[in-house]
């Protein structure tokens, strides 16, 4: 294939993986912008909650990326068995994990408070998780039987799906939150309670559309019955991705946290930034799914020109979407920012301002963001996920943490401060990344004799 021939390729598999991700993100933003028009305290709660649930979420997330590569490969190979058996236990997986979970999320009050957070902003935080918790294990079915579904370039139905939840999610938000149509006002506990809703409808979807389109896989059929030895093949390439995604949420979290001892109108700013950073983030990260799904189909195949093509390919096009959104920040972060608040919020001059100055930060991170999260796609389709894990972590804990804390505290810079650490963070980690790409998986597919 030609270079235009794969980026019309990346772009036909990856434009609904985008928009998928882009529905998911919409999910979470409705929750923050009706929360933060319903009062600046509940949008600090939601912010620490959020925070708290998915960083649990991502590090179960692994399991779900590593169906997705295997099932490509797998898909290669015309191999069916193996595409069931993989999926199969990647929901098993997912499902003792969400047991995992319950208990830190149940008891999340004591734990925030030891981590410095307002009483107040904590207890509501604990509120939402209680009901949010619930959400868990059908939001991890959701993305292993998403990756099933990309894995075999089924991504139009993921979008679908998606977006259908999100505009439920806003109607949910909209009754239960403020108590409409008759519902009690609820609040932050409502916003929990539609998220719940959601991601229970979202797995009804998906769930109906692989019966239905793909019976040949008949995913569900003796799903009690184990099967040890993909089970751990499952597992061994999951965990990497799982602390990978670990590794760059904390540093996210840990950001949180620092914001939320500066204060109530820090922590606010700092989930306005995130989220629209996040959206920015959410483009990426469906190329990124594309990557590995090509990357995928061209390790099944032994085949390392279509891996080289279709990397710069979809480098090619995340370094374009990165130069857009840098504009966008740059040129006009109040409005963006302000969209998110009540303008009789006698908060809103503060968060504004204080959101601002983050927005101006995050757009220094947008090209080195997409580069690490491509970097991680590609390398996941060839099934390389423990270095990349160990290299990630060195470069979000290693140093973009320490910086961030040397920034917003020890030269007290403040919430622009903990943000250039996020910055040199994840620029490490683009580079770290890119270098183990080029230097090591491409040589080594390369080498493997190609198949006919």
């Amino acid at each position: 294939m030609t270079y235009p021939a794969h980026v019309r390729a990346v772009l036909t598999l990856g434009l609904p993986l985008i928009g998928g991700h882009l529905a998911q993100f919409l999910i979470g933003l409705t929750d923050t912008m009706m929360l933060g028009w319903y009062g600046a305290e509940a949008l600090a709660a939601l912010t620490l909650a959020h925070t708290a649930f998915f960083t649990l979420f991502l590090l179960g997330t692994g399991i779900a990326w590593a169906v997705m590569p295997m099932v490509a490969s797998y898909a290669a190979q015309g191999d069916q068995v193996s595409i069931r058996r993989a999926t199969r236990m990647g929901l098993w997986l997912s499902l003792i994990f969400f047991a995992l979970t319950v208990l830190p999320l149940w008891l999340s009050e004591p734990i925030l408070l030891a981590l410095g957070q307002e009483a107040r902003v904590s207890a509501d935080a604990q509120t939402y998780l209680r009901v949010a918790l619930w959400g868990m294990a059908p939001a991890l079915g959701v993305m292993v039987l998403k990756s099933y579904l990309a894995g075999l370039e089924h991504t139009r139905i993921v979008f679908w799906i998606t977006g259908l939840a999100a505009v439920l999610n806003a109607g949910f938000n909209w009754v239960l939150i403020f108590g409409h149509l008759g519902a009690p006002e609820l609040g932050i506990r409502g916003a929990a309670i539609a998220s719940v809703l959601t991601h229970a409808v979202s797995l009804a979807g998906v769930v109906l559309y692989a019966r239905a389109k793909l019976p040949e896989h008949d995913l569900f059929a003796r799903f009690w019955k184990p099967d040890w030895e993909m089970f751990g093949q499952v597992f061994r390439l999951g965990w990497p991705i799982g602390l990978t995604n670990l590794s760059e949420v904390g540093l996210f979290a840990a950001s949180a946290f620092m914001m939320g001892a500066i204060g109530t109108v820090a922590l606010a700013a700092h989930g306005i930034a995130v989220q629209l950073a996040t959206a920015a983030f959410m483009i990426h990260m469906g190329l990124s799914n594309a990557a590995t799904v090509r990357a995928g189909n061209a390790f099944g195949r032994n085949d390392a020109g279509h891996l080289v093509r279709g990397a710069w390919a979809v480098i090619a096009i995340s370094v374009a979407v990165a130069c857009v959104t840098v504009a966008v920040f740059v040129l006009m972060p109040e409005p963006l920012v302000g969209a998110f608040l009540d303008p009789a919020d006698p908060d809103r001059a503060a968060i504004v301002e204080a959101g601002v100055s983050l927005l101006i930060v995050a757009a220094l991170f947008q090209l080195v963001d997409g580069a690490q999260v491509i970097a991680l796609g590609l390398l996941r389709g060839v099934q390389d996920t423990r270095v990349p894990m160990v290299m990630a972590a060195v470069a979000y804990w290693g140093l973009g943490l320490p910086a961030a804390w040397a920034f917003g505290f020890g030269l007290g810079w403040g919430g622009p401060g903990i943000w250039l650490g996020l910055v040199i963070g994840l620029g490490a980690a683009g580079v770290f990344l890119m270098w183990r790409f080029w230097s090591r998986a491409v040589p080594q597919a390369e080498a493997r004799p190609t198949l006919a």
